[in-house]
């Protein structure tokens, strides 16, 4: 049945009913996710805590990270982390097919982990599940491959709405850290999905945004200066955090392999820190609002370290602590079997740099306001982070209300995603796909490569030829083949060079000197070898570089597969680029 819908409408009248339904589901799991963190705070608040800061913050994340760690481990069995990176690689190498599981197995996890003290966000985690609640939809109703990547970005642009209210940012992260095209035929579904999960936020949720921003001023022209000056604060915390949450998150990888002993150590860590600087514990939404609203001492008082007293000086240094601390309590998290995002911990380290920043130049006599300053500085973070600077603009304005701030909201999100981008060339979230060659972008050229592979384009009907063979034998090859070149391989299959045939042209027809020569006299080396694991993009430049036409692929074991041929790419190159061109 599912497989004729076409008798019953057209397929852009199906992908803008999906993309509505999209929408609906993606704003349930997001509300579903929200309840469950809530509930499991509450029971521990109410039953276990009452109301006291005590020794059970130092438990409580611990708890939260093994049941996630059991749950992935045991009934998941997938790696589930990074979900956002999950998403890119989907896209780019899995023709946009995400797992079946991804609809719900996030929501579980991260809800443990982040209802028990985790200090990660829910977000990553939601636009997982919202992109895999898309692309299964569409894989339901088998459409190709161009739709399901729509799908995923619909999932996408409706999780974050559901999740944030926040429609206008749903629809500009699809596009930025997503890195798909706006195109006429792409606008209408991913607004659909986008508008329909924030319109479900809203009646489950009320209509308060997510941060109710009580206090904040008007921009001032004058001001200017010290917003610039706050965009390059947050571009430089954009650095550490990207660049400690890659370093820290590779050292407790190839550092701790035991399942156990990744549970104790993120754990304990994790349990610590949350224990001496409370601010770190969960996503952290409770201190942003108080920030944004000049209330920074409640965050201070409740702190073992509160005894230091609360000068300015003391509450500023605990704050930047806090501010470095935050990445080591995600990566903490994460890397001890939690499942989250770095959606929260963005806005969080975020908001403390611009109260931070506001302070200090207060301290200095400079008029500011504390409040306009947090907020701005959340969509400065972001920006930086996610190399995401309309995300970070628009998010923030809806997240706050704070439509009003727009200005300096463009100025610090723009400063710091330039800064940034002169020492970070991808996001966070793009990185590690991007160092492998497997990052879907913006550029035409290298999206149809990275979506191509060698497989597809590999040649393996070419006559081999053994080293130790004749020339006589060798013009016995040449009658059958239909090619003008012989990869050489040796008794392990190993390749050791190859023959054209206009090297032996001038001989072939001389019997006289057919047992005269070997074919290990009369090969010669490749230009270049490929390896089957390189990416299109590299396996391009290498064609570039040498010049030559036909390119032998080899394992790493350096055993011959096949050919390469540059014809054989460009056709392929045309069919995939036809595929996914705009309608």
């Amino acid at each position: 049945m599912l497989a004729g819908w076409n008798k019953y409408m057209s397929q852009k009248q199906l992908v803008l009913l999906l993309s509505f339904f999209v929408g609906v589901f993606s704003a349930l799991a997001a509300f579903l996710l929200k309840q469950f963190i809530h509930l499991i705070q509450r029971f521990l608040e109410h039953y276990l805590v009452q109301g006291e800061y005590t020794f059970w913050y130092f438990v409580f994340p611990m708890i939260g990270i093994t049941l996630a760690s059991l749950f992935v481990h045991f009934i998941v069995r997938d790696d589930i982390s990074h979900g956002i990176t999950k998403i890119l690689y989907a896209i780019s190498q899995r023709k946009s097919i995400i797992k079946p599981h991804n609809m719900w197995s996030s929501v579980v996890s991260s809800g443990l982990t982040i209802g028990f003290g985790g200090s990660v966000g829910a977000e990553a985690p939601i636009v997982l599940t919202g992109a895999a609640i898309g692309s299964n939809l569409a894989k339901l109703f088998r459409l190709d491959q161009k739709t399901m990547m729509l799908m995923i970005g619909c999932g996408a642009a409706g999780a974050i709405g559901g999740i944030f209210k926040a429609p206008i940012a749903g629809l500009v992260f699809t596009l930025e850290v997503l890195m798909m095209d706006l195109t006429m035929t792409s606008v209408a579904p991913l607004l659909i999905s986008s508008v329909t999960a924030t319109a479900i936020a809203y009646l489950t949720t009320g209509n308060e945004p997510m941060f109710n921003l009580m206090q904040s001023e008007p921009f001032q022209m004058s001001r200017l200066p010290w917003y610039i000056l706050l965009g390059v604060m947050c571009g430089l915390f954009s650095l550490y955090f990207t660049r400690a949450t890659n370093g820290l998150e590779r050292w407790f990888k190839h550092t701790f392999r035991s399942l156990w002993m990744k549970i104790l150590v993120g754990g304990t860590t994790l349990g610590l820190l949350v224990f001496l600087f409370p601010p770190l514990y969960g996503e952290g939404y409770d201190i942003i609002t108080g920030l944004i609203n000049g209330d920074a001492q409640s965050a201070y008082q409740v702190s073992p370290l509160s005894f230091l007293g609360d000068k300015l000086p003391v509450v500023i240094v605990y704050f930047l602590l806090v501010i470095l601390l935050k990445v080591v309590a995600s990566v903490a998290t994460n890397g001890g079997g939690g499942v989250g995002g770095i959606f929260a911990p963005s806005l969080f380290v975020g908001a403390l740099v611009g109260y931070v920043c506001a302070h200090a130049m207060r301290a200095v006599g400079l008029d500011v306001s504390e409040a306009n300053f947090a907020l701005t500085g959340m969509a400065g973070l972001m920006s930086g982070v996610m190399h995401a600077p309309l995300t970070g603009i628009f998010l923030i304005a809806e997240l706050t209300g704070g439509y009003h701030l727009f200005m300096p909201l463009m100025v610090v999100s723009v400063v710091a995603y330039l800064f940034i981008l002169v020492f970070e060339p991808h996001s966070l979230y793009a990185m590690r796909l991007a160092q492998k060659g497997e990052l879907l972008t913006h550029n035409k050229d290298r999206s149809v490569l990275t979506l191509m592979h060698l497989d597809s384009v590999l040649e393996q009907d070419l006559q081999t030829v053994h080293p130790d063979m004749t020339l006589g034998e060798l013009i016995k090859v040449i009658a059958k083949s239909k090619r003008n070149i012989f990869p050489v391989i040796d008794d392990e299959g190993k390749l050791k060079g190859v023959l054209l045939l206009d090297e032996v042209r001038n001989i072939m027809f001389q019997p006289r000197l057919y047992d005269r020569f070997t074919i290990s006299q009369l090969m010669t080396a490749p230009p270049a070898v490929l390896l089957n694991t390189m990416p299109m993009e590299k396996v391009m430049e290498t064609f570039e570089d040498t010049g030559a036409w036909n390119l032998p692929v080899v394992d790493e074991e350096k055993r011959y597969l096949g050919m390469v041929s540059k014809s054989k790419i460009f056709n392929s190159y045309r069919n995939v680029l036809v595929s996914f061109s705009d309608e």
